[in-house]
């Protein structure tokens, strides 16, 4: 926090208001001390009923026999007859509220703990004495009281369940209403804790405006209302300080790291590089890291290439892997603590503890037991205290646990791949990349330990061309190949080994692999940059495709056949020109398709030679150009055009079918032989074979097979379209509408997009035998607006995830009859 002055904090709070809200009858009453929002621990939710039914059957037993009451047990939504709270002491008799009403003075509400100002109830906070439930008070509805008729069920034809409210708190509370005449109180639940760093929460204005209208109220008599001391703005404030110290927590040690590196960039895109996918929220490090992960091979393949000028390529790349590793990296991270700083556990608002204040348990543990076993720990041996320590060692070993997960609530460690260190290094390389340039991102390297220096002198070795025979120059054709690159070598020797292959053998001429090793690291760098500043709002998995889709050797290939580089290639294998002349025979066919490009995922294999020379005409541009980039994509921007973008991105096949059989929880099955030089594969669905294809190679074979497979998985999707079409007299009817299908996911979406907690499933039978088994299960949900749905049984289905999905898709069907959905 920064202030023009800095004051003493607790000068600042008002001490009095405290005292005098301590100080009320209200404020020492269990009913208005629980939290709504506790979480009960694992021996309370093994005894088999609901939470809230049992946080206040805790507090009833715990009073019964005159315990001290338990502050932290909410009863949120308790089940309990009326009377029961009423014997506990926690509100008056009903002698005393007759007493109350007949002296009750105009301009107030007899509540359940005295009068209360009408004017001055809106906006507090009330508590229902027969639920244990809390509500702003939203406004006092004077046309209503408790005589009214109670609304019936949207879309309930049946008989008239309650006649009115004095009825309905008869007959499911057994409270008989007194004050008939008072007004009811119109309010909205007080929802607990909310975790406000999740995307959900960001919406425009429309939708908030949405959200409001359709909030819940629910009316209230006042006579069964306790008016809770804590103001309301309070309270909805206090709602959202856990969120808001969260990140204010998050930032300072994003701050905190920033002063470690000690180079100025923003602390928020620190905090982005550190924070992982799994904490939910709206950033994550996952973009950064694509940029930054590219950004590092690049740095240090050109380290490598300059100071080792006489190692070959494949020395070159083993050193790089070395260097790069997510091994190395990670142990990098740990070098400099970048774990403590790392945020990669979900934020649960409930679990919450201010700053300086021990966490709150949900459950009655033996706390003393628990304080007795520090004791001895840390008053043991140390021998004895190793034991312990290696005894939870291996205890945590037994179950792998997730980036983030806790072990326990009082768990004082969390769990981190060596993954995710590895990734956030690569992120700050990119975040610092992106907000610092070069200079930042070097600089970055070097604070982690990884090596980005080079000797210019030693450097220059690598620069030179190699002395090339006079009659190897003169067989080149140095105008057309030059002009197909739109670029003139200063130094023509080294276009001369960029297009040399290792089969040539030429006395003083070296092949491209050199070339290739740093062409191919600058390639990436550069596409990789550029789909990154290009594509600002993509998401990193879209983003992760497009690079996959334009850094990858079959989309070289494809580029050195269209701009002809092909034939400029120098190499002596007879079987080599074979495969290139096969190759550009297919490839023309296909780039002579209007509007195709298949962007290495065609079904042509092609010559790995053909994309390698592209690399390492990158490489040698690169040298040629005295170690300049822009120079490099000012030449290959229009080389590789069209570029990839997300509308003409294809999916690979086998990729595609995999998502396809994952949405209809189908089983996916290849298998693979061979004959003689000739791959055969085979794909199975739910065990039938739907397609097949053979080619000399295993993966393209398998790539055409799966192809081949989602071809008639498509004709048959179209053909139950037109019969469900045709049977239901609407082609939109049936389990599939187009191309979507109704799975557990779609019922997901709704829940997250709503707020509401996830679906539950049950499983009604099982039954069969071994080789046909059938599962049919139920679903419901609990809705936010009408509570629990009816549960929806679906039909018999060969699998767990087949059942779940009919059952799912019948409860999406009532959803959508519903007015508001």
């Amino acid at each position: 926090m920064v202030a023009e002055s800095v004051s003493d904090p607790m000068k600042e709070i008002d001490w009095s208001l405290i005292e005098m809200v301590l100080s009320t009858d209200a404020w020492n009453n269990p009913l208005q001390q629980a939290r709504p929002d506790v979480y009960l621990g694992t021996d309370e939710r093994t005894l088999g009923g609901d939470r809230r039914e049992y946080g206040f059957g805790k507090l009833r037993y715990g009073m019964a026999f005159g315990q001290k009451s338990h502050p932290t047990y909410g009863i949120r939504g308790a089940v309990a007859q009326f009377d029961v709270v009423k014997a506990s002491g926690l509100v008056p008799s009903l002698d005393v509220i007759d007493k109350l009403q007949d002296e009750a003075p105009p301009g107030k509400l007899c509540m359940a703990d005295g009068y209360v100002k009408i004017e001055e109830l809106v906006g507090k906070i009330i508590t229902a004495a027969h639920s244990g439930k809390r509500f702003f008070v939203d406004s006092v509805r004077f046309e209503m009281n408790v005589d009214s008729s109670f609304p019936r069920k949207e879309g309930y034809l049946g008989p008239v369940e309650y006649s009115s409210y004095a009825d309905y708190y008869r007959q499911k509370y057994g409270v008989q209403l007194v004050c008939k005449k008072q007004p009811l109180i119109r309010g909205r639940g007080v929802s607990y804790c909310k975790n406000l760093l999740s995307p959900r929460f960001e919406s425009t204005e429309s939708n908030a405006e949405e959200t409001l209208d359709k909030t819940y109220y629910v009316m209230l008599p006042p006579e069964l209302c306790l008016v809770h001391p804590l103001p309301g703005h309070l309270v909805r404030g206090a709602q959202r300080l856990p969120s808001v110290m969260r990140r204010v927590e998050s930032m300072l040690l994003a701050v905190q790291l920033k002063h470690e590196i000690n180079y100025p960039i923003s602390a928020s895109k620190i905090l982005e590089a550190l924070t992982a996918a799994s904490c939910q929220e709206t950033f994550c490090y996952e973009r950064a890291e694509l940029l930054g992960d590219a950004y590092l091979k690049w740095v240090v393949s050109r380290c490598l290439f300059l100071k080792y000028p006489q190692k070959h390529e494949g020395q070159l790349t083993r050193m790089r892997q070395q260097t790069v590793s997510n091994v190395v990296l990670y142990q990098n991270a740990l070098d400099k603590g970048l774990q403590a700083y790392i945020q990669a556990d979900r934020f649960a608002p409930s679990r919450w503890a201010a700053p300086g204040v021990l966490p709150v348990f949900d459950e009655d543990t033996n706390e003393a037991d628990n304080t007795d076993v520090m004791d001895d720990v840390e008053h043991s041996p140390q021998s004895e205290t190793g034991m312990h320590k290696n005894a939870h060692l291996e205890e945590f070993e037994d179950e792998p646990m997730e980036d983030g997960e806790i072990e326990g609530d009082s768990s004082c460690y969390r769990v981190l791949s060596s993954k995710t260190l590895a990734d956030v290094v690569e992120a700050l390389i990119g975040v610092y990349y992106v907000e610092g340039g070069k200079k930042a991102a070097v600089h970055l390297m070097n604070w982690i330990g990884i090596p980005t220096e080079f000797d210019p002198k030693e450097g220059e070795l690598a620069r030179r061309g190699c002395k090339v025979p006079e009659s190897v120059m003169r067989s080149i054709d140095f105008d057309k190949l030059e002009g197909a690159l739109n670029y003139k070598f200063n130094e023509k020797s080294l276009l001369v080994e960029a297009i040399t292959h290792a089969s040539r053998p030429s006395s003083g001429v070296s092949c491209y692999q050199r070339l290739e090793f740093v062409g191919d690291a600058v390639l990436d760098h550069l596409i990789t940059r550029h789909l990154f500043f290009t594509y600002t709002d993509l998401p990193p998995g879209r983003l992760t495709d497009l690079r996959a889709a334009a850094v990858n050797n079959e989309n070289f290939a494809r580029v050195a056949v269209k701009n002809k580089l092909h034939l400029h290639l120098r190499h002596g294998s007879t079987a080599l020109e074979a495969q290139i002349r096969d190759f550009v025979k297919d490839i023309e066919v296909e780039l002579d398709k209007p509007g195709v490009n298949s962007f290495g995922l065609g079904d042509f294999k092609a010559p790995k030679v053909l994309g390698d020379i592209v690399e390492s005409i990158a490489g040698a541009i690169f040298l040629d150009k005295v170690l300049d980039t822009a120079k490099v994509w000012e030449v290959f921007q229009p080389l590789l055009q069209p570029m990839v973008t997300p509308e003409t991105l294809p999916m690979h096949p086998v990729r595609e079918l995999q998502e396809r059989c994952q949405q209809q929880a189908e089983g996916l099955e290849y298998k693979a032989s061979r004959t003689g030089n000739m791959a055969t594969v085979e794909v199975f669905v739910d065990g039938v074979q739907i397609g097949f294809a053979q080619n000399p190679q295993k993966k393209m074979a398998q790539k055409l097979a799966a192809r081949n497979a989602l071809v008639i998985l498509k004709e048959k999707e179209a053909e139950e379209t037109k019969a469900d079409g045709v049977n239901n007299g609407d082609g939109a009817a049936g389990k599939k509408n187009g191309n979507q299908t109704f799975t557990r996911q779609t019922l997901n979406d709704i829940c997250l997009r709503k707020q509401w907690p996830m679906p539950q499933y049950r499983c009604i039978s099982e039954g069969g035998p071994a080789h046909a088994k059938r599962f049919t299960y139920s679903v419901r949900v609990h809705t936010t607006e009408r509570g629990w749905t009816d549960d929806c049984v679906g039909e018999p289905m060969p699998s767990v995830k087949k059942a779940k999905d009919s059952a799912a898709m019948l409860l999406l069907e009532l959803l959508k009859r519903w007015p508001d959905h």
